[in-house]
């Protein structure tokens, strides 16, 4: 079809048969699955998941795609066009049975929110396998000790196991963005070790100042004296930077200091 590509709407749609296939693999859709996908475009990657899911519910923001959409007839998809972004998750599961998965090529532009409301908000989503830019993909799985490691990978890795199943170059988008892909499996966690908003709190409070030693962003969030902190915390080397501290050790860290 001629469709008029919105910039606003992040809009990058692919349209190769293989690595449509790759990513509904990717994703282990099996013919018991319910499948949420985020960003429909023009429903190249929605037939894929249609011929091997029971069910999906389609989300697209862009309503003059919507007579493309419903004209595709796919009898097990319901396509909702609505900002996933703000409807309620009320609203979004109720037309799941139970568990589901979230397989999308997300717009660049709502990659972390769109991620963070899942993951904080949802019991019961059992994976995620999300195209994102490269570069939030090596963030969401990077360990301890480089630039990429912040707030959103320990976010991720406290609620999931990531891992980046494919890198998928610009030149398999139209229009074609100005950097690469990759293609993130979320498998997530269902039983967490902390109050999830607390701990997101906490790691941001960490990170809030990634220059500066992690001593100095703990008495922020504490209030405590670095004395008092030392003296709670003598495992760790405060004086290193925040970056240097791996999940388990920010958990342990917050149930000796928490609120």
């Amino acid at each position: 079809m001629q469709h008029k590509f919105k910039k606003q709407f992040g809009q990058n749609f692919i349209s190769d048969a293989n690595l449509l296939k790759a990513i509904v693999s990717d994703a282990k859709v099996e013919k018991t699955d319910q499948v949420l996908e985020i960003g429909a475009g023009e429903g190249a990657l929605t037939k894929y998941l249609s011929a091997a899911a029971q069910k999906v519910v389609s989300y697209e923001i862009d309503l003059s795609l919507e007579s493309c959409l419903l004209g595709l007839g796919l009898e097990n998809v319901k396509f909702v066009f609505k900002d996933a972004l703000k409807e309620p998750m009320d609203k979004i599961e109720e037309d799941f049975d139970g568990d589901y998965k979230i397989v999308a090529n997300l717009p660049y532009y709502i990659t972390t929110p769109l991620i963070f409301k899942f993951l904080s908000q949802s019991k019961r989503v059992k994976s995620m396998t999300i195209m994102v830019q490269k570069e939030v993909a090596q963030r969401i799985v990077a360990k301890p000790g480089g630039k990429d490691y912040g707030v959103l990978s320990l976010m991720c890795q406290f609620y999931s196991t990531p891992k980046i199943t494919r890198i998928v170059g610009k030149q398999m988008f139209f229009p074609q963005p100005k950097v690469d892909s990759a293609l993130v499996c979320l498998d997530i966690n269902k039983q967490q070790k902390a109050d999830g908003e607390e701990f997101y709190n906490f790691v941001k409070k960490c990170f809030s100042m990634r220059r500066k030693t992690l001593i100095n962003n703990l008495q922020g969030y504490s209030g405590l004296s670095k004395s008092e902190l030392a003296a709670k915390l003598p495992e760790f080397d405060l004086n290193l930077r925040p970056e240097q501290f791996s999940l388990e050790q920010y958990l342990f860290m917050l149930k000796k200091i928490g609120h």
